[in-house]
């Protein structure tokens, strides 16, 4: 978890990677009227009064219209399912208030600003979590409930998105979500190809090295067993590592193909052959029987024998049991 935590709070200390994930995928009309140009990162950090520190909260603030007014971003990364999840956000978002009264960052007599608690999930059951913090409380009769608390956070579950959908928003976050979700080397090539693409600015070289660290911390892993992640220091070792497996891959599948249609040609032929040994051997019965109770066949019943197929020689054997002539047997 750690290190799938702190590769995704390095993409997302850069402005393009909020930009994208609030553009893509908070579908609400107060987004189109936020400037983004005013995007910054603010201080992370907050203690409580009891000293446990939060360092390192991915905190972003940004205008709102023509007035200052800040949203915060707290964002979470989840691979598995927090039960209290929306208790750890209320305590996170209060912190967050916390310091900026400390720290005297409100202007005297102003509110507090709005806050957008995100959390990003990644695992592969279904989010079971409670999303709003009234959820786990337990309703109470009468005024009282008027008294308990309640705070919603945004659940952003990248299983949720088709690659599809992925691939129309033609953004770097969903460009990850695709990543996270990709199955096949062929899959990654494509988005690595893309990603490159988008990256190939100088302007982009801090986003990029986040990237190649995200490939090498949290993808890797989960794809490579330990002796053979491949140490890679750029996006283009990436996708030069990716073209090389996704070429073994295929040369792979084309072997295992070739056995799979020799072993089945194998097992075609000796259950083809078996059969015409278990049919050749009950035409031979049949003759000895015939032999026995007829005596000695005469060419054209012999020719008659050998034609037949193996339904005709069944229904023969089973004739002969009661037949007094060759008629009786054959049907004529």
């Amino acid at each position: 978890m750690a290190k799938h935590d702190s590769g995704y709070k390095l993409l997302f200390s850069h402005a393009q990677m909020v930009e994208d994930l609030l553009k893509g995928f908070v579908k609400e009309d107060w987004v189109e009227k936020l400037d983004f140009s005013t995007l910054e990162k603010v201080n992370g950090s907050y203690v409580s009064d009891d000293l446990r520190q939060r360092a390192d909260d991915i905190v972003w603030r940004v205008r709102w219209g023509g007035d200052w007014l800040y949203v915060y971003l707290l964002i979470e990364f989840q691979s598995t399912v927090d039960p209290w999840m929306a208790v750890r956000i209320m305590t996170y978002v209060g912190l967050l208030y916390q310091d900026l009264i400390v720290t005297e960052q409100l202007v005297s007599g102003s509110k507090l600003p709005p806050v957008l608690p995100i959390v990003l999930y990644n695992g592969d059951s279904a989010w079971t979590a409670a999303t709003d913090i009234s959820q786990l409380v337990v309703e109470v009769p009468g005024g009282l409930s008027r008294y308990q608390p309640q705070l919603q956070y945004l659940l952003l579950v990248e299983r949720d998105y088709s690659d599809g959908e992925l691939k129309e928003l033609n953004s770097l976050v969903a460009a990850l979500f695709r990543l996270e979700n990709s199955c096949s080397p062929e899959h990654l090539l494509e988005v690595v190809t893309t990603l490159l693409h988008w990256l190939s600015g100088a302007k982009q070289d801090t986003l990029r090295r986040a990237f190649t660290v995200w490939f090498r911390r949290v993808l890797f892993p989960s794809h490579f067993d330990a002796e053979h992640q491949p140490a890679i220091e750029d996006l283009d070792e990436v996708k030069n590592m990716l073209s090389e497996r996704v070429k073994e891959w295929n040369r792979e599948s084309m072997e295992r193909g070739m056995q799979q249609g020799i072993q089945k040609g194998i097992q075609k032929g000796m259950q083809k052959g078996m059969q015409k040994g278990m049919q050749q051997g009950a035409l031979q019965l049949l003759k000895r029987q015939l032999e026995k109770k007829f005596g000695k066949l005469s060419v054209d019943v012999v020719v008659k024998l050998n034609q037949a197929d193996e339904e005709q020689v069944l229904l023969w054997s089973e004739r002969i049991l009661t037949a007094d002539t060759f008629g009786d047997i054959f049907g004529h």
